[in-house]
Formats: structure tokens, C-alpha cells, sequence
């Protein structure tokens, strides 16, 4: 197959698929602002865990461009506001995080007094560098996941995690498109993912470009597909994971790992190294980003609630890690108990910032 490149650079112009006009449009739009940057990932214009961060890494580059022929100090300090801008635009996914710190790292790395030009060149190397191991590392999910697609098999998805979420291969859907490419003939279930729609608009039209075999269905419909033997595994991304293995990941999954337990359908959530957070200990750590009520209220640009109705309208859920079978990584399979097998496989050489 060939992967979706939701976010690309071009020195010095940094690109991105506006996702909120799929699957009507594919569109490519650039960034040309660090407050276009910003607004991108806010609106979700960009999203999923590892593309947000690797979005910001270069929407640093974006910010620092008229200021590379600043003196050092000028150049640092905007450097370091950029940065701090960048991490105000979502508070859940540690990707984004893990990114800017990696650029901060890669600006405090270069000795004081280096040209702003110099500067410039290590921190776009740091973003390539991050955008290629992003790269590996969903290959390298997709080969740990692969043979938990049996032949014939029924897989129900939440939410997006394929090749628009990431660099191109995707998460959650790595797994998919490696058995795919090996010849193994199975059936996916894509959850609509209300209030916005990734698994109907981004998901369904991101499977089939691929030419696999997708079935949207709405999300209270996961349960009865459960019951009726439609299901035989569960795949979803994440967007933070806590040391313990709690999971915070699309509202909704909590939902679908609820039903996969009480059915006996193993739930598995495919993520790279950078989304395990070791410095959160639970679930009741990571920040749940809280979004405006007008997406429920209206779907599609339609109103469908009172104008005034009170909404509660968070992103992401967490999924505690008792009810998650087992981590799918570009370290391997990680099983029970999350608390030892986690901090083991998440140690160095991972790329710490």
C-alpha cells in the first residue's frame, strides 16, 4: 500500500492533510504561522498522538524562520516561546510534549553563541530524526501485531489510528495493513467515534484506499456485533499511557474495552514508545482535555440539540489497564502485569528528550 503522508515537511514549509474535510476532500494545506501551526492541532485539523508531535516538532521550524538571522540570544529565546506556545494547544496526548521537549533538548544541545543559522540545522535535524523514527516504529508495530489478525477474522476499531494519525502506517491500523500485505483475508468494523467522526470519515476511507474489507457501524452498535460473533479482537491507538497501563485514548474506547471483557474478546492497544508515559503513574494523572459543547450540538454544520442545552463534552477516556489484553509495540507484545513489563521495555536506549 501506499501510506498517507498527513504531515510533511519541505524545508522551509511545513505541510499537513486538513482532516476535518475528509473524506469529502483531501486537501493539502500549509502552515505557514506558528499560530496556523497551533490553531491545526487545536481544531484537529492534524491529530492522533503521533502526528501532533511530529506536527509540532516542525511547527517550532515554522515559528523560527524569520528569526534566523537573529542574533543567538534573540534566536534561543524565541526558540523557547515557540515551544511554550506549542504545548498550550492540547493537554492529553504526550506526544506533543515528547516532541517539544526533544526540540528544547536539541536547542539547549547546541553550544551558547552558535549562529542562529547553525541552531536552525540541529533542530530540523532533530525533527527529521523524529519523523523517521516515527516512521520505524509503526513498521515495527505492525510486525509485532500482525499475526494477531487470524484469517477470516472479525476486527473492530475505534477511532483513528492509521496512517493519518501518525506518519503514514498508523497505529492501531499497522497491524491491519501488515497482515494485509501478507495475504490474510479478514473483516474490520469501524466505529463512527462520535461527536466528530474519525472512525466513519477518517478510518472507513483510510481502509479502504488500502482495499481492506470495512463495515462502518454506529457506536452503539459495538455491543450487538460483540454478542452476535462479528468480533473476534479488539484494536484501538492511544494517546497517552500511563505506567500502570491505564489507557487514555478517543471517548468511547472505555466503552468498547467495557464490552470486549464482559463478551471475552481480547482488547489490544497498538502505540508506539513515545505515547508510554513512565512519569504518570495512573490513569487518574493524565489531563482529559475538555472540548466545546457546539460538537455535539451540531453535526455536520446541522443543528441536532437545543441551542442552550448544557453539553459535557470530554476527548478521551481512560481505559484502565485491567481490561486491556495486551500492548501492542514497536517493542513487542507487552502483557499483564503492565506496572513490571512496562518499565521494562520502556527503558533506555529509548529516545529519552
Amino acid at each position: 500500500m501506499t501510506p498517507v503522508k498527513p504531515v510533511f515537511w519541505k524545508s522551509p514549509h511545513l505541510y499537513i492533510i486538513d482532516q476535518t474535510l475528509l473524506p469529502v476532500q483531501a486537501a493539502t494545506i500549509e502552515l505557514a504561522s506558528l499560530e496556523d501551526v497551533w490553531e491545526a492541532i487545536k481544531s484537529l485539523r492534524v491529530r492522533g498522538a503521533p502526528a501532533i508531535g511530529i506536527c509540532a516538532a516542525y511547527g517550532v521550524l515554522v515559528g523560527l524562520r524569520s528569526h534566523i538571522d537573529a542574533t543567538p540570544e534573540t534566536f534561543r529565546d524565541r526558540a523557547r516561546r515557540c515551544i511554550e506556545y506549542l504545548a498550550t494547544s492540547r493537554p492529553t496526548a504526550v506526544n506533543l510534549f515528547y516532541a517539544l521537549d526533544r526540540m528544547r533538548a536539541a536547542l539547549d544541545a547546541v553550544p551558547a553563541h552558535t549562529s542562529s543559522q547553525a541552531c536552525f540545522a540541529a533542530m530540523e535535524a532533530e525533527a527529521d530524526a523524529q519523523y523517521a523514527a516515527d516512521i520505524a516504529m509503526c513498521r515495527a508495530i505492525g510486525d509485532c501485531g500482525a499475526d494477531l489478525i487470524q484469517e477470516g477474522a472479525g476486527i473492530l476499531t475505534h477511532c483513528n489510528a492509521g496512517g493519518l494519525a501518525t506518519t503514514g502506517y498508523g497505529t492501531a491500523l499497522a497491524p491491519l495493513y501488515t497482515a494485509f500485505e501478507r495475504g490474510r483475508h479478514f473483516k474490520v468494523y469501524a466505529d463512527e467515534t462520535r461527536p466528530l467522526l474519525q472512525g466513519a470519515r477518517l478510518t472507513a476511507w483510510e481502509l479502504q484506499q488500502a482495499g481492506i474489507d470495512v463495515t462502518l457501524i454506529c457506536d452503539n452498535m459495538a455491543a450487538v456485533i460483540m454478542r452476535d460473533g462479528l468480533v473476534q479482537a479488539v484494536l484501538v491507538g492511544a494517546d497517552r499511557i500511563a505506567a500502570n497501563g491505564d489507557t487514555a485514548n478517543k471517548i468511547g474506547t472505555y466503552g468498547v474495552a467495557a464490552l470486549a471483557r464482559l463478551h471475552g474478546i481480547p482488547f489490544y492497544v497498538a502505540a508506539p514508545s513515545t505515547t508510554f508515559d513512565l512519569k504518570t503513574r495512573t490513569g487518574a494523572d493524565i489531563p482529559i482535555e475538555l472540548r466545546d459543547g457546539e460538537e455535539i450540538r451540531r453535526l455536520g454544520g446541522i443543528q441536532t440539540a437545543p441551542a442552550s442545552v448544557h453539553t459535557y463534552n470530554p476527548a478521551f477516556d481512560v481505559t484502565p489497564g485491567t481490561h486491556i489484553t495486551a500492548f501492542v509495540t514497536d517493542r513487542g507484545l507487552l502483557r499483564p502485569p503492565y506496572a513490571e513489563t512496562i518499565t521494562h521495555a520502556m527503558q533506555p536506549p529509548f529516545p529519552a528528550p
